[in-house]
């Protein structure tokens, strides 16, 4: 038993025939037919009966045709529901972010949210692994992942929505030997104990193409994913680390210089599952997350620090 035998069966005990209903449902009299002889099979009595050439409604027949026109009542409300929870545009939206993301967009995200009537945020950080960022969409509405410029594409089973591509620079003590330099090469650092991530995270990446280009392998002293312990690590002489130009906050006693002769940013992305966005809660999100991308990159050019002094947010 289904709706659609359902709804055949209450349009018989309207209409009066067969070929009527197929009329009116624009289908074919034996599809119509067919369909009848399914919904018979689920109901021990007989449902229709022959009174002469028409096919009429028994009393069961009639009795579960009545009963139709609730079922079709509560899919209608049913359908309504749905389009009013996709419609709405104070729904709730569960938001995920790795650390640095959400120090830079949280904020940003809920004063431009704040007013009555909108989206209701649900914040939390995940600090992941690169490929462990699309399973976070089963849990959340929208996810903020990062990936080097030469990494794979997310894999399509999410949606991606580009944010930002944000260049990763080298951080070191406003007093080291090469806070001088315009511009670093490989050769320039190589020599330098480094601050790096833990083994899997985007980062780890890039310190490995700058140990590839300059032939020699990296000292790697300290293992730290948070920023915010990473800018004080740096701070105290611990060593050079990579850091991203944007999305970290300042250290007033760290210099951040460009890294030229190899791929030196991360991309930053909005992921999803792609039925995420049918809600319209979702996609006032999505749009304040690309303005909110605008506003980071275009304050710190504004303030002419387009290589900031310093980094205090997490990864």
């Amino acid at each position: 038993m289904n709706e659609r035998q359902l709804r055949i069966l209450r349009e018989l005990g309207e209409l009066g025939s067969v070929t009527a209903v197929a009329e009116a449902l624009l289908m074919t009299p034996s599809a119509i037919s067919q369909q009848l002889r399914l919904l018979q099979r689920s109901i021990p009595v007989p449902l229709t009966e022959r009174d002469g050439r028409r096919l009429v409604l028994t009393d069961a027949g009639q009795a579960l045709a009545a009963a139709a026109v609730e079922v079709e009542t509560a899919v209608a409300r049913a359908r309504h529901s749905v389009d009013d929870f996709v419609a709405r545009p104070d729904g709730e939206v569960s938001v995920a972010a790795f650390h640095s993301a959400g120090a830079a967009f949280f904020p940003l995200l809920l004063r431009a949210l704040a007013g009555p009537g909108g989206p209701r945020l649900r914040l939390a950080d995940e600090d992941v692994a690169q490929d462990r960022f699309p399973r976070l969409t089963r849990d959340y509405d929208l996810v903020l992942a990062h990936r080097l410029d030469h990494a794979p594409p997310w894999p399509g089973t999410v949606a991606a929505t580009p944010l930002l591509r944000e260049p990763l620079d080298v951080a070191m003590p406003a007093g080291h030997p090469l806070a001088g330099k315009a511009r670093l090469s490989p050769r320039d650092v190589a020599g330098e104990p480094w601050i790096t991530v833990h083994d899997g995270f985007p980062l780890m990446a890039t310190i490995e193409a700058i140990a590839t280009a300059a032939d020699r392998r990296l000292r790697i002293v300290h293992r730290i994913n948070e920023f915010a312990v990473v800018a004080e690590t740096v701070a105290a002489g611990g060593g050079l680390a990579l850091m991203p130009r944007w999305t970290a906050s300042r250290h007033p006693a760290l210099v951040l210089k460009p890294l030229a002769g190899v791929p030196a940013g991360r991309r930053i992305d909005a992921l999803h599952r792609p039925e995420r966005t049918a809600r319209r809660a979702v996609r006032t999100v999505l749009a304040a997350l690309r303005e909110a991308a605008e506003h980071i990159q275009h304050r710190d050019e504004a303030e002419g620090a387009a290589r900031p002094t310093s980094v205090t947010s997490v990864r």
